[in-house]
């Protein structure tokens, strides 16, 4: 299992960073497909990011490889390209 850092919010002023398993599965909770990126992603557009809901209870923004995904697709990890958590659609 990969694992991510992640923001904890805290009742305090500031959040700690934590280091926490990264679920391999989830469900996408919304997507969007972007026409225009930074200059630094142009070459991938378009491309689709969505925000999945990891079977953890924990949500995570990630790339979506393969074919799109609608809200409530069940999404897999498949990588990390550049730091980048990519999901792709269960078949």
């Amino acid at each position: 299992m990969s694992t991510i850092l992640l923001s904890e919010p805290t009742l305090s002023e500031s959040s700690s960073l934590v280091e926490r398993a990264l679920p391999p599965c989830g469900t996408v909770y919304t997507e969007t497909v972007v026409f225009s990126p930074p200059e630094i992603f142009a070459a991938d557009a378009p491309y689709q990011l969505a925000i999945v809901d990891l079977d953890d209870g924990g949500r995570l923004t990630v790339r979506i490889g393969g074919d799109y995904v609608v809200i409530g697709d069940r999404v897999e990890l498949v990588e990390y390209r550049g730091g980048i958590p990519f999901f792709r659609k269960i078949q």
